[in-house]
């Protein structure tokens, strides 16, 4: 199993945009197969920030969704509406 967290700080007054996009991005990734989750939240302090918490079955499920139409369509325009990202993947430990 494969975690992934995408955060994203946005322009303050693109954010809506951003969550426009990622519309599409999670009803088209939730149908791949190999994901388990794929979720979009907002920072409860700083409405700035959105953040993907993703789950995978494996790295190659994660692999081959980063090369989908959608992903590799969407995650640029994302990109030029947000100040900077971080991005961190984990593996189960325990």
């Amino acid at each position: 199993m494969v975690k992934v967290v995408a955060k994203g700080y946005f322009y303050e007054d693109k954010t809506e945009e951003a969550i426009k996009i990622y519309e599409e991005l999670v009803e088209k990734t939730r149908l791949e197969d190999g994901c388990i989750s794929y979720n979009l939240f907002r920072d409860k302090n700083d409405c700035s920030i959105l953040t993907m918490i993703e789950e995978w079955k494996s790295q190659d499920a994660l692999d081959k969704h980063m090369k989908t139409e959608h992903f590799t369509r969407l995650v640029p325009q994302l990109g030029k509406l947000r100040k900077s990202s971080e991005l961190n993947t984990y593996e189960l430990v325990l």
